[in-house]
């Protein structure tokens, strides 16, 4: 059997890169890996989805899943490397790792590295451009005609701020470090002060006004999703329709049609911080059981990876008024799985600022956070993270200068040196979550003979996981998990027609069970009276010979299947 491919964590790959990749890890592991090509994106790359599990423990449809999807955000490419290192991790550990092990003999891992090739190559071109997802023209498709357009335009494959000298312009350099721009004080006047844009030529310059270009390629595809859609004056990016961008519709169709998807993560950056449910709901107003399991997960992040996690509702929206749709709301709100979106890096932890709002921040801070920013920059090197101001001479503007943050490579993304520090923290997690899922098992299967040609057969199955079957109750109240399906067949003749009791079918609809979660505490006051929710049982009275061999399987869509056979 081949070896596993040793990829470069402090790498962001190009997409055909990866693609070799994957196919390499698949080629090591094909009792592990399963690859499939879920659709294509807007130019005609592939998206790759891998189902991770033991094939020889039963195919990975038919097993509890947990889905890990990354990059759907064009220059967000760590979110790439997260799913790419946990690819990595399962199948390095499997056999080794038990938890790991268990994983992919009882469930499912479906690992998707990149939703959006079209933006990542993008961001990863020579001369690189960082919009915000496809690379779909939207909401029109000319280019503009005038204003500023980001760009590099000095060559250095980075695109950079502008800094203009301007008594009208609204910063200044800090007194205590000449590079950086602080915003000048209210009333202040007489000092020397710069009108500060992003890098890139200006067309149509009439002397007075600069307008900067939204990018042509409007498109945000995490808003594209279905779960509160809307219009583009309420929602920018959103899309002519829910699922309209090919990127999405792939995802969408997959989930739908793999109903065992109990659970699921969302790599993005940055930030540090877990988002959870919801996005478009208080925690007030969601199912207050679900909310509890929610905050359980969460909080096991947390412990494993140091993130701290936060209601996407309450703590991260960008306005106060703002409701924002995406991947987390359709998977939690329309299908009743839980969602997770993790946004990596966060460049303010590592320079020691804490206690800032993960929002608030871009809009206002101390400039004590400015100077400990730099002093970072600063060990990483000299024109890297923060380059110096060059001065340039702009061909419309005249002299400017040109540096600031590299926003792409040591803001949007960690430095390459820290990037799989970064994404090695999230393993343990995930798969603890996934080893949460439900997971059906078989408790009993028996026959007792009622007489020469009559037999009562019994079939019992157990919920073997911390969830319960539907994982949630917004599931249960969507109606969009069906029950335990118990089915009785000839094992040799499967289309043949059993001889049942009067009233008696051969396919029995049950509920939900349980999970081994516990309701209460040992010291409730109201102690739990469901002991045994987490079994269903079905019974059968069969008229049949001696001998005939009968099949007996129980499924539910999250929980999986079991299969057994008897002989009377």
């Amino acid at each position: 059997m081949p070896l596993l491919p040793t990829p470069d964590f402090s790498r962001f790959y190009r997409h055909a890169e990866l693609l070799d990749l994957l196919d390499a890890y698949a080629a090591a592991r094909p009792d592990l890996v399963q690859r499939q090509v879920m659709g294509q994106s807007f130019e005609g790359r592939d998206i790759v989805v891998l189902a991770l599990t033991q094939q020889a423990t039963g195919p990975h449809a038919d097993k509890p899943a947990l889905w890990v999807d990354g990059n759907i955000h064009a220059a967000e490419l760590l979110a790439s490397t997260a799913v790419l290192y946990y690819l990595h991790h399962l199948l390095q550990q499997y056999g080794v790792d038990p938890a790991v092990t268990q994983l992919l003999d009882t469930r499912t891992v479906y690992l998707v590295p990149r939703l959006n090739p079209d933006g990542a190559e993008l961001a990863l071109a020579e001369r690189p451009r960082h919009i915000r997802s496809s690379t779909r023209r939207y909401p029109h498709d000319e280019s503009p005609v005038a204003g500023l357009t980001p760009e590099d335009i000095d060559g250095d494959g980075r695109i950079l701020a502008m800094r203009v000298p301007d008594p009208h312009g609204g910063w200044k350099a800090d007194t205590q470090d000449p590079r950086l721009l602080v915003p000048r004080e209210p009333g202040e006047w007489g000092g020397r002060y710069y009108r500060l844009m992003p890098e890139g030529f200006v067309a149509g310059f009439d002397g007075v006004h600069i307008q900067v270009n939204p990018d042509p390629e409007g498109l945000d595809l995490n808003r594209n999703f279905p779960a509160e859609w809307r219009q583009e004056f309420e929602q920018v990016g959103a899309g002519p329709y829910p699922t309209s961008e090919p990127e999405v519709r792939a995802m969408v169709d997959f989930i739908a049609k793999h109903p065992n998807i109990g659970a699921a993560f969302s790599y993005h950056t940055h930030s540090g911080v877990i988002l959870r449910p919801s996005t478009s709901r208080s925690d007030e107003d969601l199912f207050q059981e679900d909310l509890w399991q929610i905050q359980r997960l969460s909080a096991l992040g947390t412990r494993h990876t140091g993130y701290p996690a936060v209601s996407s509702w309450h703590d991260f929206r960008y306005h106060p008024k703002e409701t924002i749709s995406g991947t987390q709301g359709w998977v939690y709100e329309h299908l009743g799985a839980l969602f997770w979106v993790v946004e990596l890096w966060s460049p303010n932890r590592e320079a020691g600022i804490t206690g800032y709002h993960w929002t608030d921040w871009y809009r206002e801070h101390p400039v004590d956070d400015d100077r400990r920013l730099l002093a970072w920059a600063d060990r990483l090197g000299s024109d890297t993270a923060f380059v110096p101001w060059r001065p340039f001479q702009h061909p419309q503007l005249g002299p400017v200068e040109i540096g600031g943050w590299d926003l792409m490579n040591f803001w949007r993304n960690p430095p390459p040196a820290l990037r799989e520090k970064e994404v090695e923290r999230f393993p343990a997690w995930m798969t603890q979550v996934g080893l949460s899922l439900p997971r059906l098992t078989l408790l009993r299967a028996e026959v007792e003979r009622l007489g020469d040609e009559r037999w009562r057969v019994r079939l019992a199955v157990a919920n073997a996981g911390y969830l319960g079957s539907a994982v949630t109750r917004q599931a249960q109240a969507r109606g969009v998990v069906r029950g335990v399906v118990f089915e009785i067949a000839d094992a040799d003749a499967p289309d043949r027609v059993l001889t049942l009791a009067p009233g008696q079918s051969p396919r029995v609809q049950g509920g939900q069970l349980a999970g081994h979660a516990p309701a209460t505490s040992q010291q409730s006051f109201l102690p739990n009276k469901a002991i045994t929710d987490d079994r269903a049982q079905a019974q059968w009275v069969v008229q049949a010979q001696p001998g005939q061999r009968l099949r007996l399987t129980a499924r539910h869509p999250r929980a999986g299947a079991v299969e057994t056979v008897l002989t009377l």
